[in-house]
């Protein structure tokens, strides 16, 4: 029997990336999915023909007002909130002296002003079922600087502290929140950057320990255990799916032991 059979998701960023590919499994596992994104995809109206009763909603989520407008119409037409997953971002940056005050405000208000949104709009309702799972999607960024990386970085480590907030002050109204580190993932988002920087993307390919990008499909299976009651004792972690970059560093001496 499927661990999420009846539950109803709120998955953000879900038209492509890693939230499409988590709302995949939520769906596959039995929940009924609502969608978020300011963009629609073919993907998307897919799982929503297969999955009875999950629809999806073409917004921002920077905007406050419709991720409220959101979780109401779940309620009214579902009856409750399970799971909140956030997987809803951009990336850009800069070295600081060279950030555009428009680039950092993006970057800050889209990553983590929008992930406090969703958090913030399923709160009552959580609070009045006493339960839910709560998953917001930071980065390997947040927990570590990278080379002109200043607005991501910043904005997914407050993701990662934001988290840690959230299951302090709401564990005892039965409602966990954990975040997740992807590594460098393959997806639309990831493609942007690295198509125009080769060599970047060697050298993480290089430092990535299990020699290649991760999967969507791969972080949306840490996304289904935290959202499962296999998790039910796991609030405020932060988990790292990163094929092992965050490891520590490779200077080839393995490959000169011949274990390579």
């Amino acid at each position: 029997m499927s661990k999420l059979k009846d539950k109803v998701a709120i998955v953000t960023g879900a038209a492509s990336g890693i939230g499409l590919a988590s709302a995949q499994r939520y769906a596959q596992e039995g929940a009924i999915v609502v969608g978020v994104d300011r963009n629609a995809s073919d993907a998307w109206a897919a799982l929503q023909d297969a999955t009875p009763g999950s629809c999806f909603h073409q917004i921002d989520v920077t905007d406050g007002a419709a991720q409220r407008a959101v979780v109401a119409d779940t309620v009214r037409d579902l009856g409750r909130i399970d799971i909140l997953l956030t997987a809803a971002g951009v990336g850009d940056g800069g070295p600081v002296g060279m950030l555009e005050e428009e680039t950092w405000d993006r970057v800050i208000n889209i990553n983590l002003k929008g992930t406090f949104l969703s958090v913030k709009s399923v709160l009552d309702q959580m609070c009045a079922q006493r339960s839910g799972s709560i998953i917001t999607i930071a980065s390997v960024e947040g927990l570590n600087g990278t080379e002109g990386g200043s607005a991501y970085n910043a904005s997914k480590g407050g993701v990662v502290l934001l988290t840690k907030n959230v299951a302090i002050d709401y564990g005892r109204m039965g409602i966990r929140c954990n975040t997740i580190c992807p590594g460098f993932i393959d997806t639309p988002m990831l493609h942007e950057v690295m198509d125009a920087m080769p060599d970047f993307k060697e050298d993480v390919v290089r430092e990535t320990k299990v020699g290649r990008m991760g999967k969507p499909e791969e972080i949306a299976g840490a996304a289904y255990f935290l959202a499962c009651e296999d998790s039910s004792f796991v609030t405020g972690h932060t988990l790292v799916v990163d094929g092992g970059y965050t490891a520590g560093h490779s200077h080839g001496i393995v490959e000169l032991m011949g274990l390579v």
